[in-house]
């Protein structure tokens, strides 16, 4: 896709923006299996190598790394929660505590293909509710309280 939407907005000469679609298992381990993990960084690592290859034609390219998201991948995750009723625990892993939704990953898509995002080139956006920001951590192993 990069390959051919990039060539046609070359040819057009009025340049343009890809958003590519990858994880955050493309940014951390232990968000997702090898293989899924391993695709999403080079989803990654192609958004940033393309950005390179179209620096003169005004192309664009990033991705965006959602987090945990209730979509029709992760259906039977959010699933089970509900009929185990403990969807209070999922996306309890990030610091906004909650799942993201898929209107959240939109707006960020929307942003990066938009002319307000025109100084943004071969990024990875995590879109995962501060998941990456930081290791896990257990805040009473250490002694410390939350606020």
């Amino acid at each position: 896709m990069v390959k051919h939407a990039g060539k046609a907005m070359v040819d057009q000469g009025r340049g343009g923006a890809i958003v590519l679609t990858a994880s955050v298992a493309g940014l951390n381990s232990g968000a997702g299996p090898a293989a899924y993990s391993a695709s999403k960084a080079g989803v990654i690592n192609l958004a940033k190598t393309a950005a390179q290859q179209f620096t003169t034609a005004g192309v664009r390219v990033n991705a965006i790394c959602p987090g945990l998201t209730e979509t029709g991948m992760t259906k039977p995750t959010f699933d089970y929660a509900r009929e185990k009723d403990v969807m209070h625990k999922v996306g309890q892993l990030n610091p906004l505590k909650r799942a993201g939704q898929p209107e959240e990953l939109a707006n960020v898509a929307l942003f990066l293909a938009s002319d307000q995002a025109s100084y943004v080139n071969g990024q990875a956006i995590a879109v995962d509710g501060g998941l990456t920001s930081s290791h896990p951590v257990t805040r009473q192993l250490l002694g410390q309280t939350s606020h």
